[in-house]
C-alpha cells in the first residue's frame, strides 16, 4: 500500500493569545508563525478566530469580505496578511478561522483559509456544524444566532506530502466528516477550535484521540490561548495525536507553539497492526464516504 504521507512533515500549532485589536492579533500571529518556520515547520496552524475575540457579539464587527476572490486589502486585511505570511515563512499555513461576511446574502460564516508556501489560497472551509449548546449551570452558546453553516467537506492536496482535511472546532464532534476524509486518503485532520472550560475539560483530548483512533490518521487541534479576562475562556491545550491515538505534543493554557513530526510509517504500522480498513462490513452498514457528498477540493 502506498503511504498516505509521502515524506516526513513537521507540524506546528500556534496557540495564540488574541485580544480586541485586530491589527495587533495579526502582528502577533506573524511573529509566532515566523518563529515556527525558523524551527523547521512545514505546516503551521493558527487557532479558531485568531484575528478577533471569540463570541457572537464580535463576529459582525470583525467580519471580512472574502468574495469575490481575491478580496481587496480593505475588504480582508487578514486574507492578505496570511497570504504574505505563508510566502514569507515558506510553509503551508492554515489561518485558523476568521469571521466572514457575504454582502450579497447578508450572511456571516466562520471560515478557514489555507495557503501554500507561495502565498496562494488552496482551500476555504466554512464551519459546517454551528456551536449551539446549553449545559445547565455551565454554558449556553448559540453561534446560529449570527452565523450560517458551511456545506462542504474540505480536502486539500499538498503535492509533496499528501492529502489533509480541514474542519473547525464543533465539526470534530461529528465523526462522519473525519471518516469521509480518512477514507478519501487524508493522512491528517486539522481542527482549529475554541473549546471552553466546560467542554474542553470533558471532551477536548477525548475527541482528538477518538478521531485519530477511529480513522488511524494524525489529528491536530489548535486552540487560542486561555484568557480569563475575556468574555469567552478558551480551553487551550492545543495538541497533535498520532494514528494510534497517542498524544505527541500538548500545549498548556498560555500562548506557545507546539510541534510534532509526522511520518507515513506510523499510519502504515497502525493499520497493519489493527487492520480495520480491511475488516469493515459494508454488507451490514453503509460506507459514509460513498454517495452524495459535497466536497471542496
Amino acid at each position: 500500500m502506498a503511504s498516505l504521507l509521502k515524506k516526513p512533515l513537521k507540524l506546528a500549532l500556534v496557540q495564540l493569545a488574541t485580544g480586541a485589536d485586530k491589527a495587533a492579533n495579526l502582528a502577533r500571529a506573524r511573529s509566532r508563525v515566523l518563529e515556527a518556520s525558523k524551527s523547521g515547520a512545514n505546516l503551521i496552524v493558527l487557532p479558531e478566530c485568531f484575528n478577533s475575540p471569540y463570541g457572537c457579539q464580535y463576529f459582525p464587527s470583525y467580519a471580512e469580505t472574502l468574495l469575490p476572490h481575491p478580496p481587496s486589502k480593505t475588504d480582508s486585511p487578514s486574507y492578505h496578511a496570511l497570504s504574505a505570511l505563508a510566502a514569507e515563512s515558506k510553509a503551508y499555513l492554515l489561518g485558523g478561522s476568521i469571521p466572514e461576511y457575504v454582502p450579497s446574502t447578508k450572511k456571516y460564516y466562520n471560515t478557514s483559509l489555507f495557503f501554500s508556501p507561495k502565498g496562494d489560497l488552496l482551500a476555504t472551509h466554512r464551519k459546517v456544524h454551528l456551536f449551539d449548546i446549553d449545559i445547565p449551570g455551565k454554558i449556553t452558546f448559540r453561534e446560529s444566532d449570527v452565523l450560517s453553516p458551511g456545506n462542504k467537506v474540505t480536502l486539500v492536496e499538498l503535492p509533496e506530502y499528501g492529502k489533509i482535511a480541514l474542519a473547525i472546532c464543533y465539526d470534530i464532534r461529528f465523526p462522519e466528516l473525519a471518516t469521509i476524509a480518512a477514507r478519501k486518503g487524508c493522512f491528517l485532520l486539522l481542527y482549529p477550535g475554541a473549546f471552553n472550560l466546560t467542554t474542553g475539560a470533558l471532551h477536548w483530548e477525548l475527541q482528538a484521540r477518538a478521531r485519530a483512533m477511529d480513522n488511524q490518521v494524525y489529528v491536530g487541534l489548535c486552540s487560542p490561548a486561555r484568557d480569563m479576562e475575556a468574555s469567552y475562556n478558551a480551553w487551550g491545550h492545543s495538541m497533535v495525536v498520532d494514528p494510534n491515538a497517542k498524544v505527541l505534543c500538548e500545549a498548556g493554557e498560555k500562548e506557545e507553539v507546539v510541534y510534532a513530526e509526522l511520518k507515513g510509517e506510523a499510519i502504515e504500522e497502525t493499520r497493519k497492526g489493527i487492520p480495520i480498513y480491511t475488516q469493515r462490513r459494508f454488507d451490514v452498514y453503509p460506507d459514509v464516504s460513498k454517495g452524495d457528498i459535497k466536497f471542496d477540493e
